[in-house]
Formats: C-alpha cells, sequence, structure tokens
C-alpha cells in the first residue's frame, strides 16, 4: 500500500464503476489551494476518484490532507512534476483505471472540463489535451511566444498541431498509463506527446477554460521556463528520434 494512503478507503472507492478515470493531482508547497480543489471534486464530482501526490511539500500540504482524510501519496522527497506524475500514474496502472487525468493542485484546472476530455478518450484517443487555444488565439507574452514555438516545433516533428502543447491537463488512456508505467524515460511533457504521437498515439485537444495561479507555488520558475523551453525544443527536434523505449 503506497505511503499515507488509508487502505480502508481505497477499497471502498475503488470498485469497478469507479475504475474508470483517476484524477492525479500533483501538489507541491500547495497548502493554500489543494483544500478548495479537493473538496470541490469529492462534492461535485464524486463519480471521478482522485489522489494527492505530496511531492515533498514544506509547507503543510500533506498535512492538509491528512487532516481532511483525502486520498493521499505522500513522497518523502521532492520529485518534481515528473516523479509526482510518475507515482500517480502508476497509482492508476496498478488499480486497472481505463483513464487517467493530470490535475493542477493550484486551482487552475477546471473538473467541469473533465466530463468533454472523457467523451472524446471514448471515441478512441489516447491522449486528450484540455487546451485553451483550440478557439482562442494566443498572446505575444514571453511565455506564449515559447509556446508557439513548441507548437511549431512538433508541427516540424509530427506533421501535427498541438495549440496548446504546455498545458498541464492532460488525460490518458489505459494503453497510455501502461506506456508511462513500463517506460522509465516518459513523463509529462510537450516532448513526450510527440514522442508519443509518432509512435502511434492518437492526440486530440478539447477546448477549455483555466484561471490563473492565485496562490502556491509553481513548478517552473522564470528562468527555469526558459531552459524549459530550450530542453523542449532539443529534445522534440533532435534526440527524441534517438529515444527507445522501456
Amino acid at each position: 500500500m503506497p505511503v499515507g494512503t488509508y487502505p480502508h478507503e481505497v477499497e471502498e472507492t475503488v470498485g469497478e464503476f469507479m475504475k474508470k478515470l483517476l484524477i492525479i493531482i500533483p501538489a507541491y508547497n500547495e497548502e493554500k489551494s489543494i483544500e478548495k480543489v479537493v473538496e470541490h471534486i469529492i462534492h461535485k464530482y464524486a463519480q471521478y476518484d482522485y489522489v494527492v501526490v505530496n511531492d515533498g511539500s514544506e509547507d503543510k500540504t500533506a498535512e492538509i490532507c491528512y487532516k481532511n482524510r483525502f486520498q493521499i501519496l505522500d513522497l518523502p522527497v521532492h520529485l518534481g512534476l515528473s516523479g509526482a506524475f510518475q507515482t500517480g500514474i502508476k497509482y492508476a496502472y496498478q488499480r486497472g483505471y481505463q483513464y487517467a487525468v493530470q490535475f493542477d493542485g493550484d486551482g487552475q484546472h477546471r473538473a467541469e472540463f473533465l466530463a468533454d476530455m472523457l467523451e472524446k478518450m471514448e471515441e478512441g484517443y489516447d491522449i486528450a489535451i484540455g487546451s485553451r487555444f483550440v478557439q482562442k488565439k494566443k498572446d505575444f507574452s514571453l511565455r506564449m511566444i515559447g509556446s508557439r514555438i513548441i507548437t511549431a516545433s512538433i508541427r516540424i516533428a509530427t506533421k501535427v498541431k498541438i495549440a496548446d502543447p504546455t498545458s498541464g491537463m492532460r488525460m490518458f488512456s489505459k494503453r497510455m498509463i501502461e506506456e508511462f508505467t513500463k517506460n522509465i524515460n516518459l513523463d509529462p511533457e510537450p516532448d513526450t506527446i510527440s514522442y508519443l504521437m509518432k509512435n502511434g498515439a492518437k492526440v486530440v485537444e478539447v477546448p477549455v477554460i483555466m484561471d490563473e495561479r492565485q496562490v502556491g507555488t509553481s513548478y517552473l520558475s522564470r528562468m527555469a521556463s526558459v531552459k524549459y523551453m530550450i530542453r523542449m525544443l532539443v529534445s522534440i527536434l533532435l534526440l527524441h528520434n534517438f529515444r527507445n523505449r522501456g
């Protein structure tokens, strides 16, 4: 049983009906938002299961989750978004979920769009991306310029346009859950999406609205964002041609 999980609650919430979708909520220093995010899911979207992956937070994120008896996987050290996501996706794989969705713990993602994403997944897609820019144009901020460049690089590599490649709201099929679980080289990033597309994964973008982060600590600082963009470009255009599966 994973660290921090209440055994009896897992058994109660993961029946056959409830194994359809798992909401994975990576959380790093989200003490000001995590309670509101999870309570909203519990009370408004109880048809879905969830798990908070506390990524070695230095604040009271874990304490709040335990106090409220939320489903939690409590990592003893900070692994970063990739490590937290991998933990959650392995949890989904071990418990036989059909779908898993990456969902921010800072309140930016809206659970009201999960049904639309799930509907698309059941049409046979492997990955559904909650996209802010299917119907809306990007501005010309530094962040959006980076997004435009990553969109262009994915199009060069795959011949497919992904309008919102840096969206953190991504839903994965059972086949992708297994792929992420068994392939330690994969993480939830645009270069991985591009790589999976080149290997046959069907990807669709679903229009969503996202809120601005109000509180908490982002995984990416300004300097880290620049380095991130450069790393994505190199990986998408050069390295993923030599990437090994497994």
